[in-house]
């Protein structure tokens, strides 16, 4: 997407030129260079792409999406607040006119427990041949492994699970009341059983990742037969205040210039200030089966420190995952990012 213009050299022959003529290219010769030389004509590359004319997110609406699933409680597979929330978000999703699928699944998580879990699809304008892949995870982490106290006990998952759905499922309502709707495709997969991987004090099994559950039973048993997107964005972590996303590795060496498009039109909206140029580690995430298995090139949008002895906020896995982290201009600049690029594909600009 991003590409370089060549210039051509061109080669003047040794010619003779009537005096006149000679004065009058002269003449031209400096107009023109004048002219460039003028300051405040200079058109950077990024202003001379016009972005397309997309609806507003709605931070607000977002943040209730959030508070909405905290209230359900922990969203761990195998209790009645799982089985609530889960519900609840395939109802939203059909409220926004999406037809949707529900996927369940019994993996089996590290410390031998087997899960009854279901992966939730959204699809908008299901006819469509170009389509859009958005996700996040929406359970949350069973244990506290990284407080000081009640390490045993689940997490509200406010930042890392919430606020992924809460976007998305604002993206979703969005499109529904939206005067002007978007052609091409939208599907939304709310991955489960993505936060039961190993302990923070644990070494992670060799032969089996037992983190991103969900995603890697969808990339393997798609919910329809040969389903591929255009793209995908995955979003994790995408609430708290004062995040940073850089460019997450995996997702630059799967989806590089899809990366570079979604951060350039977050800049151009004004939020470079979240939206890092600059790449960081790569993180296993659901991302990484979507890419290497379902083949579907997806860029993980991913709150990770920046200059840190820490990759992810100190609230991580912690009880500190509350409403108390979440921040409604984060959740407006990942939202209506995801919105622009949404129409910017169905405008081809």
């Amino acid at each position: 997407m991003n590409t370089m213009n060549l210039l051509n050299k061109q080669t003047i022959q040794n010619r003779r030129f009537p005096y006149q003529s000679l004065i009058v290219l002269l003449l031209l010769l400096i107009t023109i260079v004048s002219c460039k030389q003028k300051p405040g004509n200079e058109t950077s590359q990024e202003e001379q792409i016009k972005l397309a004319t997309a609806p507003t997110f709605n931070a607000d609406s977002a943040y209730a999406f959030v508070d909405k699933q905290v209230n359900f409680g922990p969203r761990v597979p195998n209790t009645p607040a799982h089985v609530k929330g889960g519900d609840w978000m395939v109802k939203k999703l059909k409220e926004y006119g999406f037809e949707v699928t529900e996927q369940p699944f019994k993996p089996v998580t590290f410390d031998g427990k087997v899960l009854n879990a279901r992966n939730i699809i959204g699809t908008y304008n299901p006819s469509a041949t170009k389509r859009i892949l958005l996700a996040a995870h929406w359970d949350s982490r069973p244990f506290a492994d990284k407080d000081s106290v009640k390490k045993d006990q689940a997490i509200d998952g406010a930042n890392d699970g919430g606020s992924g759905v809460g976007v998305l499922l604002e993206v979703a309502r969005t499109i529904h009341t939206a005067q002007q709707k978007p052609n091409i495709g939208v599907d939304i997969i709310f991955f489960d059983a993505e936060d039961w991987g190993e302990k923070d004090d644990m070494q992670p099994d060799q032969k089996k990742v037992y983190w991103c559950l969900g995603s890697q039973y969808w990339a393997s048993n798609l919910h329809k037969p040969n389903y591929s997107a255009y793209f995908g964005i995955l979003l994790d972590m995408v609430g708290a205040k004062g995040a940073t996303f850089p460019k997450e590795a995996q997702s630059v060496q799967f989806a590089g210039s899809v990366n570079n498009q979604i951060w350039d039109i977050a800049e151009r909206l004004g939020y470079g200030q979240y939206f890092i140029k600059q790449e960081a580690g790569g993180i296993t995430d659901d991302h990484v089966f979507v890419n290497t298995v379902a083949k579907i090139p997806m860029v993980d949008i991913l709150h990770q420190e920046i200059n840190s002895n820490r990759t992810f906020g100190a609230y991580h896995h912690t009880h500190g995952d509350n409403m108390s982290v979440i921040d409604k201009n984060t959740l407006k600049a990942v939202g209506q990012t995801v919105i622009q690029v949404l129409y910017q594909e169905d405008s081809g600009l």
